[in-house]
């Protein structure tokens, strides 16, 4: 009976296993718990810091420091977001080309490190001079009160200075996000398929539990105390995750760049799509490579047939992925439109404020401890963080025993279908929102130095629709990432994930660009006579076609996933016919 191999044999060129772990299996297993438990750590600490910046980059610029206007202030946030996903490919590509996946995460750390360290230098007063200079008195002039209004000074002050950080920090993320992942999938990847989909679960969970502490501590003290302190601590959170990658680098496997076919892939596509197109443009290097066959050096990497059998896994993985582009428009809108929403309903204060005294001074300091709008994210965090391990040790295990858990693609079809159900949610909640207002049952409100006309509903009324967009990610999002690994040809699965997050974002800028065209003279979303409220406009109208958008895209995916898994079977049944008739 032969030997079973050892996972050191089964080893490629330049892969190299954990330096510590040696023994018998249960250490080994031990081992992987523990290279795998850093992974999470420095996921949650890196995302504490991506939503330290994004939750309040629109406050920091607006704030007194730099005077930006709100619109500038807004599009650089949504550029910056877009550019963190947009960017991810990049990243996957350098580590599969050049770096391989512990030494790019390495380096785009170090990067992090230098892009936060100078956005805590510009929220001193002396880093401020240093690096951008003193502010221009067309600038220093107060805020127009009047609608309509705008500031004397079209550049806005420090613009190169933080469009540099902004634009290392997105590099940076976007590198860390498509490599992380699959880095951390490679440390369990010897112990099987189930223990592959556990640590996605908790992935997804570190990523919310980072969230958390930003949300709850540093977009606290960024708001009510000082953008410099809250800085600082998201430069600890992004040095303590460099360190401890670099002090856990012993326990890990790594393994060496294989190089992408990212560029055969795109010749393949060219030659199947195009032929025309691929005979003018490569005719002249297939007669270099038929008139002298035996002068060629030998090329490294896949052969033909593998650069073909990899290409039609890519022609199969790719539609699937594609077709959670309009769930991401769904997803991202919690971070847009139903914070807009949130804006125009009730919301209470932290601290009451003390009726005794009703100088301005102390009216002030109540207004700016009142309840974040921005808080209820945790809404959709929290349900991610209780659900995770509910399902990681109940629901999973459960399903397993009893030979019905659903595929990573089924999985996904019914997360599609909670985020339809929480901008449905959205929109009948808008719709009793501006009854609300047509029945002048309104409240005015300040939200930092802006005022609001606001239904006198409750903000918690939002929470159904948080919660709803939490259980989709339960179902959408973390089998997505299980499927885009599992399924992706070994030497561009750093690409994949890549692809996989850039797609988020293509989602994300679709919508916006929906919303955009929405507000043009005769959308829903166009009622400049509101100054800057939504009180005249149909934005539940907004949500609904989100919501028939997302229902025909989730009925493509169930014919498209059908598709891909009947193949897969057809494919694993002649697979086993082979090796039985071997």
């Amino acid at each position: 009976m032969p030997r079973p191999r050892a996972p050191e044999d089964s080893l490629r060129p330049g892969e190299r296993q954990p330096l510590l772990p040696r023994g018998p299996r249960g250490s080994r297993h031990r081992w992987r718990r523990t290279a795998v438990a850093a992974v999470l750590l420095v996921e949650m600490m890196e995302r504490a810091a991506f939503f330290g910046v994004a939750a309040n980059l629109v406050l920091y610029l607006n704030s007194a420091k730099f005077n930006w206007a709100g619109e500038q202030a807004s599009r650089t946030a949504l550029l910056f977001l877009g550019a963190s996903y947009l960017l991810a490919p990049v990243g996957g590509w350098l580590a599969d080309v050049y770096l391989g996946r512990h030494r790019a995460i390495m380096l785009s750390l170090l990067l992090y490190l230098a892009a936060t360290s100078l956005l805590a230098a510009t929220a001193s007063d002396d880093g401020r001079r240093s690096f951008c200079g003193d502010m221009p008195a067309s600038s220093l002039s107060p805020a127009c009160s009047k609608p309509g209004c705008q500031l004397d000074s079209p550049s806005p002050y420090c613009a190169p200075t933080l469009y540099l950080a902004l634009l290392l920090l997105a590099l940076a993320t976007s590198s860390i996000r498509s490599n992380l992942t699959s880095f951390g999938a490679d440390q369990v990847l010897e112990l099987g398929r189930h223990a592959t989909r556990r640590f996605f679960n908790w992935f997804y969970w570190s990523i919310n539990a980072g969230a958390v502490l930003s949300l709850l501590v540093v977009a606290f003290i960024q708001q009510n105390i000082d953008f410099l302190l809250g800085y600082c601590i998201l430069v600890g959170c992004v040095a303590l995750a460099f360190f401890l990658l670099l002090f856990a680098s012993p326990i890990f496997i790594t393994k060496p760049p294989t190089g992408s076919q990212v560029s055969s892939m795109l010749k393949l596509a060219v030659q199947n799509c195009c032929p025309w197109l691929w005979c003018r443009h490569f005719a002249r290097e297939q007669q270099e490579d038929q008139l002298l066959p035996d002068q060629r050096p030998p090329q490294p990497g896949p052969s033909p047939q593998e650069d073909m059998l990899n290409f039609q896994v890519l022609r199969k993985i790719l539609p699937v992925m594609a077709t959670l582009v309009p769930y991401w428009m769904v997803y991202f809108q919690m971070q847009s439109t139903f914070v807009l929403q949130g804006l125009h309903l009730q919301i209470p204060n932290i601290f009451p404020v003390n009726p005794i005294n009703s100088s301005l001074a102390l009216r002030a300091q109540g207004n700016s401890y009142k309840i974040p709008e921005a808080w209820l994210l945790l809404a959709n965090v929290m349900v991610v963080l209780i659900l995770v391990p509910v399902k990681d040790h109940l629901v999973d295990p459960l399903l397993l025993r009893c030979r019905l858990l659903p595929s990573a693609l089924q999985k996904m079809a019914l997360g599609m279908f909670f985020g339809f159900s929480s901008v449905i949610v959205a929109g009948v909640l808008e719709m009793e929102r501006l009854q609300y207002i047509q029945q002048n049952r309104t409240v005015s409100q300040y939200i930092g130095h802006d005022l609001y006309q606001a239904a006198s509903l409750p903000i918690w009324w939002q929470a159904p629709q948080y919660l709803l967009i939490g259980i989709s990610e339960i179902f959408a999002s973390i089998p997505g990432l299980e499927f885009a690994y599992s399924a992706a040809p070994r030497s561009m699965q750093g690409a994949i994930m890549g692809i996989f997050f850039c797609l988020s974002g293509v989602g994300s800028l679709l919508g916006s660009s929906l919303l955009a065209l929405l507000t043009l003279p005769g959308g829903w979303m166009h009622c400049p006579e509101d100054f800057g409220n939504i009180n005249n406009c149909r934005m539940d109208l907004y949500f609904f076609l989100l919501a028939g958008i997302q229902a025909a895209a989730a009925l493509l995916f169930i014919w498209i996933a059908g598709r891909y898994e009947r193949a897969a079977h057809s494919l694993a049944s002649q697979s086993c016919s082979s090796r039985d008739r071997g």
